[in-house]
């Protein structure tokens, strides 16, 4: 049914958009926040990676996209923690901003082409899946070492319970806003990655990531119900790759690529309602 092209070509996408679902886990699993700076945080990395990139610096464009990612989600940390804004307003009110900024990172343009500029997968002609795959498995690696140090198990106990953290001494509003940015750099990189992989950036790149992320965190949280962290992180990424090969099948029985955000939202509609509804239909069984 696939095509070894095809193959290859939903692992590359998978493990590039898996960023996107280790910083919802960040973020939605392990804050407890519902950031919707997601999306303009995708096409910020993208828009400073191809900028830098087509200036002749593909990799240093990683770690700048990464900063500016940062910068977003502070900024969507300062307006809850210091200004009381509703978590999920405030990721809205960060994301409309970034529309502009990502506009003015690419010179007012909607789109940026890299067709004759080196990327970070230009040594690996043929095996593009070598770059996504180390980035992923490094970042990986990275959040679990993280979110078992001192400050990753205040950010823990802080999604957890932000009473109890409050009443140890801690600062919830900067465990919070190292969260967020940590989350929101990720995402940057994830766009920033994609970006070079696909040689162009463009103003709409990140139109739904949250969707995608969610329904890739979902689908691993299925096949990993339990476990340690690090089990947890690996879900998000199988969850990724998984879902990757969903919207492949569904590339497969002609379906129009208008429809897939739809195949997206259902995906995600239906992890999150199944468990809810073999409760009650364990109930009724019972009754």
């Amino acid at each position: 049914m696939f095509s070894p092209a095809i193959i290859t070509s939903a692992l590359e996408l998978g493990f590039i958009y898996a960023l996107v679902a280790l910083a919802l886990y960040l973020s939605f699993r392990v804050l407890n926040i519902a950031d919707m700076t997601t999306d303009g945080a995708f096409t910020l990395g993208c828009a400073v990676s191809a900028t830098v990139a087509v200036a002749g610096h593909p990799y240093l464009a990683l770690p700048l996209a990464m900063a500016a990612g940062a910068c977003a989600g502070i900024v969507t940390a300062l307006l809850q923690t210091k200004w009381g804004v509703p978590s999920i307003l405030a990721g809205i009110i960060t994301n409309t901003g970034l529309y502009t900024a990502n506009l003015a990172v690419m010179g007012f343009s909607s789109n940026v082409n890299m067709l004759r500029s080196a990327t970070i997968f230009t040594p690996f002609p043929g095996m593009k899946i070598v770059p996504a795959v180390v980035i992923t498995a490094v970042i990986a690696i990275a959040l679990v070492v993280f979110l078992n140090t001192r400050l990753g198990l205040s950010i823990r106990a802080t999604g957890d319970n932000p009473d109890m953290v409050r009443a140890s001494s801690i600062n919830t509003g900067l465990t919070i806003t190292i969260g967020l940015a940590i989350s929101n750099a990720i995402t940057a990189l994830s766009g920033a990655v994609l970006a070079q992989y696909q040689k162009t950036a463009d103003i709409n790149l990140g139109t739904g990531m949250v969707i995608i992320g969610l329904a890739s965190l979902i689908i691993g949280e299925t096949i990993f119900r339990k476990g340690k962290l690090w089990f947890k992180v690996l879900g998000a990424v199988v969850g990724c790759i998984v879902y990757r090969f969903i919207i492949a099948i569904a590339l497969r029985l002609d379906l129009p690529s208008e429809c897939l955000k739809l195949v997206s939202a259902i995906i995600v509609a239906l992890a999150i309602a199944l468990p809810t509804i073999k409760s009650n239909k364990g109930g009724k069984s019972k009754c």
